[in-house]
């Protein structure tokens, strides 16, 4: 047991489901967040039953500030790894035919969510001078591809609002650090083509993608480096995959 707690933005599914079964092996004590009650309760059920850890969950919405702040004040103990996995992308359509529904999710989610979140933590954080922030970031960040303007852009500010963080919170001792996957087979295309599981299987076909246990494994090392390491910025990427376009297929 380590007796620090780690707080999971977006748990239900992907990398964040996978950073709470990791973690919990690890013996860090869970805050679980997610908007799907559930599929929270399934997994907090497991987990306990399998580890021995405390596992709190908080269902809210994270495009929701309000909701945000409500959720945030049910934590009792100190957070000592705060992971922004929360993320999304909607649609995949040049900018000239976006729909203005997607961008505002992936906005609301990707960017805000992310801030409200975070603003909470950190005082928590500041208030014992320690503490690490690790933001999901994406291959999105540092390319942009056709048909993914807004998601990339999404990425992209995550990108800038982590540097700035590693910047402002260094005085404060607490670690910022992101994490960016290339083709991980999650949960993200699914929801990208709206529930055409058809469309989302076929981004995978012919390679081996990034599984969710493999960003999870690496975070995990990420968070439990000494207190004078810090990973500030990894990319991690399937072996097929080079760039964000470019994927080697058989």
């Amino acid at each position: 047991m380590t007796n620090k707690t780690v707080l999971i933005s977006g748990a239900t599914a992907g990398i964040g489901q996978a950073c709470a079964l990791a973690f919990a092996e690890a013996g860090f004590n869970l805050i679980l967040t997610g908007r799907r009650k559930e599929r929270l309760e399934e997994l907090s059920k497991s987990l306990k039953k399998d580890f021995p850890v405390k596992v709190q969950i908080l269902n809210f919405d994270i495009q929701n500030n309000d909701e945000v702040i409500r959720a945030v004040a049910q934590i009792p103990q100190d957070v000592d790894v705060l992971i922004n996995n929360a993320g999304l992308s909607q649609g995949l359509n040049p900018i000239q035919t976006g729909e203005v529904s997607d961008w505002e999710t992936m906005i609301d989610t990707n960017v805000k969510g992310l801030l409200y979140l975070s603003r909470l933590i950190i005082p928590k954080m500041e208030k014992k001078g320690s503490g690490h922030i690790i933001n999901l970031g994406s291959i999105a960040a540092k390319e942009v591809y056709p048909n993914g303007n807004v998601y990339c852009a999404s990425k992209h500010a995550v990108d800038a609002i982590t540097k700035g963080m590693r910047k402002d919170l260094l005085p404060l001792g607490i670690k910022v650090s992101s994490i960016n996957p290339g083709m991980v087979d999650t949960e993200f295309s699914l929801v990208r083509f709206k529930g055409d599981k058809e469309k989302a299987d076929n981004v995978y076909k012919g390679f081996e993608p990034l599984h969710a246990k493999d960003v999870a494994e690496t975070i995990l090392f990420m968070a439990t480096r000494p207190a004078h390491v810090n990973l500030d910025d990894v990319l991690i990427m399937p072996t097929a995959q080079a760039s964000a376009t470019q994927v080697i297929k058989k």
